[in-house]
């Protein structure tokens, strides 16, 4: 019987804990733990729910294999008899490809899964892999040198509206992470597709700032760890300390218990 130690983080007489963890990898693509691993280390948190979101298949480094997609899922089927106590969903994350709005899951295959969040990643290739891998080298360099050219806030923030406009995504994973971007802009359009605005607590892209400009959006927000080990699924601390350096309404954090 696993032992539950539940998460939680306390700020002036105020307790936190976070509900649901969407955002895990797995060894399907760069995670370290299994996917049991994963569902037993969240419920050793208190979870209530546990999403499996490895990466979409076009990544060249650790994209999850096509072929596995049926395998992950009867996984998920024999794990959810084991673990009653806790709901594990099967997601994943696909990759923005391209400024038409395309990811790296076909249309088709939305049905195979709980859930999808997307989001822009170097290394993933589409139809166009010269187009796109010479986009992630311009986003790379400038990363790099801390220059923010409009023309490239430009190019990203239609990469990701034209995704959020054509398919139905849960959650925008790490919104200007590794690629600057118009956040009010793409935080508008979350609000209109019913989209959530991801506070990753690996990458921890977004500043209270940014937060605070998103935020005058009609747009919620969902903590994920984006762990890649079992021992980080739940990790959710920096979230909320960014959360409260930017003065949120935390009734907008769906995944968040506040007491």
């Amino acid at each position: 019987m696993q032992t539950e130690t539940k998460i939680e983080f306390m700020v002036n007489n105020r307790k936190y804990s976070l509900i649901s963890d969407l955002h895990t990898h797995t060894v399907y693509s760069h995670g370290k733990g299994s996917i049991e691993d994963n569902v037993v280390a969240a419920i050793g948190k208190g979870l209530k729910t546990i999403g499996i979101s490895d990466h979409g298949p076009s990544h060249l480094g650790f994209g999850m294999s096509r072929k596995d997609i049926p395998k992950m899922r009867s996984e998920i089927e024999a794990l959810r008899d084991k673990y009653p106590e806790i709901e594990i969903l099967y997601g994943i994350e696909a990759n923005i490809v391209n400024k038409n709005g395309d990811l790296d899951i076909k249309p088709a295959e939305f049905a195979l899964f709980d859930y999808v969040m997307a989001g822009y990643h170097y290394g993933a290739i589409g139809r166009n892999p010269v187009g796109t891998m010479f986009n992630a080298a311009h986003n790379l360099i400038e990363y790099r040198t801390g220059r923010e050219p409009k023309r490239l806030i430009r190019h990203n923030t239609d990469y990701v509206v034209s995704a959020l406009l054509k398919n139905d995504v849960k959650v925008l994973t790490h919104p200007g992470d590794k690629a600057p971007m118009d956040l009010l802009e793409i935080a508008i359009v979350c609000a209109k597709t019913d989209t959530l605005v991801e506070i990753n607590t690996h990458h921890m892209s977004l500043s209270a700032q940014d937060i605070t400009t998103m935020a005058l959006a009609d747009v919620k927000f969902i903590i994920g760890s984006d762990a890649h080990k079992p021992g980080r699924v739940g990790d959710f601390v920096a979230g909320v300390n960014v959360l409260l350096d930017a003065g949120l309404d935390l009734d907008r954090v769906v995944n968040l218990r506040v007491e």
